[in-house]
């Protein structure tokens, strides 16, 4: 059993859960013994000050965290704030007020995957105005927790490279933290690229070593980090972002290798990660099997490749859907279609028509897959007027028929009015017409 069992859930790619919906979450957490929940922020907490960022975002307010931190106490979990403060800033950046602190204020910056970001992601680390902002947001936001940790973020800062640049706006906020008596957690992968600079480390750091692929290089990556001394976690993710309805199995096989390799070199703790890029389309349905096995795993171990996953899913759900759920899981992997990071039908429905797609997804595998999808629908149909899981079921089963029928006006017209729907479920107002400008239109 890992010490740190934890969940970290974005709610800054658009989808703001409400706190009906982050309590329902708690409590799935506690049913599968996690100890740890965290929200990842990168403007939607209510900032004094910088309403500009923020107004538009329905963000949490300090009242309710503090309504959710006696939560999650309730239900024996931590609550740790996790607010990014170097790179994934473009939120910020992006406003007049804020430009200049960028490290390229007309972005342009490259990615390790060939693509260039249109706007400024990552703070400047040479601007004092950077630092200046990040102090501020650390006493705006961290008092609100009890937690005795935070993660400071500084992932992905694509814009800066030099390395001694890198490593000492690291330093500067995790100074920042510790001045709010947090323990400062960190995501490893840059620190990783340039390997001779974890022995400069302080040893009160605790490293992330995040990688959500089923072939992610977990054992070399924490061995890494167990031979410095490090207190480190594992973090592998639910792999519902970018999917329409999740990837099973390669969730299945990513969860189980961070938990080998983190068990084998000694990690402190076993950290779950669900994002929501590109509009945070997929609704929580999709990454509920993704936090139950993650939870067995994390706390009894290598055994819980064998459990009976759509039982779990059935008596969570409270209805018999655990099957309907995973068979759209595993839909991604028709005409052996397999992308990074992303579903082949989620590139389809995001990138629009002129998308060339994979030659494994011919016409006849797209009607294939659109059948299944059809027969899901159908079964979840019958509990969706008492179930809001059979409603996010049915929903998921649209998105993946549009991906397959990209070209039918009325079906993209439909799935825009339900994305509404869904939405309200579970999610605030704020960051919907934000998430619908991403899907496509008629």
């Amino acid at each position: 059993m890992f010490e740190t069992r934890g969940y970290m859930l974005d709610i800054s790619r658009d989808r703001v859960p409400t706190l009906r919906t982050l309590r329902l979450i708690v409590d799935i957490l506690a049913r599968y013994r996690y100890n740890q929940f965290q929200l990842y922020t990168e403007h939607t907490f209510a900032y004094a000050g910088h309403e500009a960022v923020w107004e538009e975002a329905d963000p949490l307010t300090a009242a309710e965290i503090k309504k959710l931190q006696a939560y999650c106490e309730m239900q024996g979990l931590a609550l740790v704030p996790n607010q990014n403060s170097f790179g994934h800033m473009e939120r910020w950046l992006t406003h007049p007020k804020y430009n200049a602190l960028a490290k390229f204020p007309k972005g342009g910056a490259m990615t390790p995957w060939g693509t260039i970001k249109k706007f400024p992601t990552t703070l400047d680390p040479a601007n004092p105005g950077s630092l200046a902002l990040i102090e501020d947001l650390f006493a705006q936001l961290l008092p609100n927790f009890d937690a005795p940790l935070v993660n400071i973020g500084c992932d992905e800062t694509f814009e800066i490279a030099d390395k001694e640049e890198y490593l000492a706006f690291l330093l500067k906020v995790a100074d920042v933290a510790r001045r709010h008596r947090k323990r400062p957690m960190f995501w490893g992968d840059i620190i990783l690229k340039h390997p001779e600079l974890i022995a400069r480390l302080p040893k009160d750091l605790i490293a992330l070593d995040w990688g959500y692929e089923a072939d992610h290089p977990f054992a070399r990556e924490a061995a890494a980090f167990a031979a410095s001394g490090l207190d480190f976690y594992v973090c592998p993710g639910t792999s519902a972002w970018r999917s329409l309805a999740g990837r099973v199995e390669n969730m299945r096989e990513n969860l189980q290798a961070a938990e080998k390799a983190g068990r084998e070199c000694g990690a402190k703790g076993y950290l779950l990660t669900d994002w929501g890029d590109e509009g945070h389309w997929q609704p929580l349905a999709a990454s509920l099997p993704g936090i139950i096995l993650a939870g067995n795993f994390a706390a009894s171990g290598p055994k819980s490749a064998n459990m009976d996953l759509e039982r779990e899913l059935d008596s969570v759900m409270d209805a018999p859907l655990g099957g309907y759920l995973l068979k759209l899981g595993t839909l991604y992997l028709r005409g052996g279609a397999l992308r990074a990071n992303a579903s082949e039908l989620f590139n389809i429905l995001r990138e629009g028509v002129g998308y060339s797609r994979h030659p494994g997804l011919t016409d006849s595998i797209l009607n294939e897959i659109s059948g299944v999808a059809a027969g899901v629908r159908i079964a979840a149909e019958r509990w969706t007027d008492r179930n809001d899981w059979a409603k996010e079921i049915v929903y998921m089963a649209n998105l993946i028929d549009c991906a397959c029928h990209r070209r039918d006006e009325g079906r993209l017209r439909a799935l825009r009015d339900e994305h509404g729907r869904i939405w309200r479920l579970r999610s605030r107002e704020g960051g919907r017409i934000d998430s619908l400008a991403k899907l496509p239109r008629f």
